[in-house]
C-alpha cells in the first residue's frame, strides 16, 4: 500500500470510529494539558483518573475523546496548547500545573477549567476563593503545609544535615509559600536554609554546582515541572554528593529519592475526575468550591538509605504509606 493510499486508509477509519461513537450519542471532549506522558511509574495517576470518569459515566473512545497535550517541563508550551484545545472547542480543560492552569485561563474564559495538582490557586489569581471560585476554573489545590514538614522529616532521618539546599521556583507562587515555611521551619530546628531558584533547566545547572561549592548536608527540591521532568537528575545529583533529600511526590522516591512527603496524586485525580463528570452533567465551575489534599503519602526508600549510611528510626518506618526495600 502506497503512502497516499495508508493516509486514507487511516483517515477513513478514524472517521467510521468517530460516526460510530456520535451514533451512540453526545460525544464529549477533553483537553488535558499536563507535564509528561504517562510513565510505567505515573501510569496509576492516569488509571485512577480514567476510573473516577468511568465511575460518572464517561469512557475514552465510547462517549469522550481527550486531547491530550505534554509540555516536557517547557512551561511556556501551554499557551499554545490551551489555545489549540480552545480552539477545538472542548468541552472541558483539565489542568495538572500552575503554568497550565494559567494558561488555559488566559486563553478562555468561558470553557471549565478543572486544577488537578496546583497550589494556590487564589494567589495565582486562579480564583475568587477556594469556597466560592468564581469564573471557569475549578478542581483541586495542592495547597498545604507540607514544606515545614519535609524538613521536620529530614532532620529525624538525618540529624546531621544542618546547612539544607532548596530548589524551588521564585516565580511561582506556591513556591514562594512553601519557602517561607521552609525558612520559619529552619529557623526552629536551627537549620540553615540555602535559597536555589530554578526557573530553567540552565538554573538547574548553576543552582547543583552551588550547592556543590557550599558543601550542603542536605538536600529539599520542591516539585516543579523543571524538577520532575529532571527527577532521575535530581536523585542522581543527591546520591553522588551522598546528600539526604526529601521529596513532594511519590515518583522520586520511586526513582530511588531518599524519601517523599506530600498530596497522594492519584487520589487527586480520581477527585478531579468527579469535578469533570459534574460539569459535563450540567454543573457550573463557579458553584463547585475548590477543595484541598486530604489523603498524604510518605515513601521511605530503604536501599537508598543504606547507601547513604542512615538508620531509619523505627518510629518513621511505622508511619510511612510504603517502604522501598
Amino acid at each position: 500500500m502506497d503512502r497516499r493510499a495508508f493516509i486514507a486508509a487511516v483517515t477513513g477509519g478514524l472517521l467510521a470510529a468517530s460516526r460510530a461513537v456520535e451514533a451512540q450519542g453526545k460525544v464529549y471532549r477533553i483537553g488535558y494539558l499536563a507535564t509528561t506522558p504517562p510513565t510505567p511509574l505515573t501510569l496509576p495517576l492516569w488509571e485512577a483518573f480514567e476510573e473516577g470518569l468511568r465511575e460518572g459515566g464517561y469512557v475514552e473512545s465510547q462517549n469522550l475523546f481527550i486531547e491530550r497535550r505534554y509540555s516536557e517541563g517547557k512551561p511556556e508550551r501551554f499557551t499554545d496548547f490551551a489555545s489549540e484545545v480552545v480552539r477545538l472547542q472542548v468541552d472541558v480543560i483539565v489542568v495538572t500545573s500552575t503554568p497550565a492552569a494559567k494558561a488555559a485561563k488566559q486563553a478562555t474564559g468561558t470553557i471549565p477549567i478543572v486544577m488537578v495538582y496546583v497550589g494556590d490557586p487564589v494567589g495565582s489569581g486562579l480564583v475568587a476563593s477556594l469556597a466560592r471560585p468564581g469564573g471557569n476554573v475549578t478542581g483541586l489545590s495542592s495547597q498545604a503545609e507540607q514544606a515545614g514538614k519535609q524538613l521536620q522529616l529530614l532532620q529525624e532521618v538525618a540529624p546531621g544535615a544542618s546547612r539544607v539546599a532548596v530548589i524551588w521556583d521564585p516565580s511561582n507562587p506556591p513556591h514562594v509559600r512553601s519557602f517561607k515555611d521552609v525558612e520559619a521551619s529552619g529557623q526552629t530546628l536551627r537549620i540553615e536554609v540555602r535559597s536555589h531558584p530554578v526557573r530553567t533547566f540552565d538554573e538547574l545547572e548553576i543552582a547543583f554546582a552551588a550547592i556543590e561549592r557550599e558543601r550542603a548536608t542536605g538536600f529539599l527540591p520542591f516539585d516543579s515541572q523543571v524538577a520532575f521532568v529532571n527527577r532521575r537528575r535530581l536523585v542522581e545529583f543527591a546520591a553522588r554528593n551522598r546528600l539526604p533529600a526529601v521529596y513532594g511526590v511519590r515518583a522520586y522516591a520511586n526513582e530511588g529519592g531518599l524519601m517523599s512527603y506530600g498530596p497522594s496524586l492519584a487520589d487527586l485525580f480520581r477527585r478531579a475526575s468527579t469535578y469533570v463528570a459534574k460539569i459535563l452533567k450540567g454543573a457550573k465551575p463557579s458553584d463547585l468550591p475548590v477543595e484541598q489534599p486530604t489523603k498524604f503519602e510518605f515513601v521511605i526508600n530503604l536501599k537508598t538509605a543504606k547507601a547513604l549510611g542512615l538508620t531509619i528510626p523505627p518510629s518513621l518506618l511505622q508511619r510511612a504509606d510504603q517502604v522501598i526495600e
